[in-house]
């Protein structure tokens, strides 16, 4: 995969990641709060570590699996590829969990879970990023400059998402025409 193909790659996944807390109301994190549907606090709390644990083992995973892919030597562009659509289905797999063990179906999620929702994306979209970085062999260093603009740029992208869900208005019968 080229640099060009890498980028737009990153771009694309960042801006679905960006817009899918807004527009999903499945939860796509394991929180430890209280919400409806939930178990008891010892469980939530233990699901909520379990969950960041997966994280952060799909991390490392992909940083060794994606990011050492070409640089190990080796692998075909087929089989590269056929590496980063398992990591991106890894990821799609870990954002549903939460929703499949939780019953989101009866309230709306508050703001900051959709913001806590948005900063993991980041992490997720951002590791996958760097990971391909490492495969071009130019990895960069990064400083807070770094992070604070990408997580800005991140948000950005976001932005339809959260117009979507929170300014635009909801038209209760819009499709009934009035006599």
């Amino acid at each position: 995969m080229g640099l060009s193909a890498a980028a737009w790659t990153v771009i694309a996944l960042a801006l679905v990641a960006a817009n899918l807390p807004f527009v999903i109301e499945r939860p796509l994190a394991a929180l430890p709060w209280t919400r409806a549907g939930s178990a008891g606090a010892g469980a939530r709390w233990l699901r909520s570590l379990v969950f960041f644990a997966l994280a952060a083992a799909w991390g490392w995973g992909t940083l060794t699996l994606v990011g050492g892919s070409f640089a190990g030597g080796g692998d075909t562009a087929l089989l590269f590829l056929l590496k980063l659509v398992l990591m991106c289905a890894l990821a799609a797999g870990l954002l549903a969990l939460p929703g499949w063990r939780i019953d989101a179906g009866r309230e709306a999620k508050p703001f900051f879970d959709r913001l806590l929702e948005v900063l993991v994306c980041y992490a997720l979209v951002g590791t996958l990023g760097m990971s391909l970085e490492l495969n071009l062999g130019n990895a960069f260093a990064r400083t807070w400059e770094f992070y604070a603009i990408t997580l800005s740029l991140f948000l950005v992208l976001g932005y339809p998402g959260f117009v979507f869900r929170y300014m635009l208005k909801r038209r209760k019968g819009a499709g009934r025409k009035s006599a």
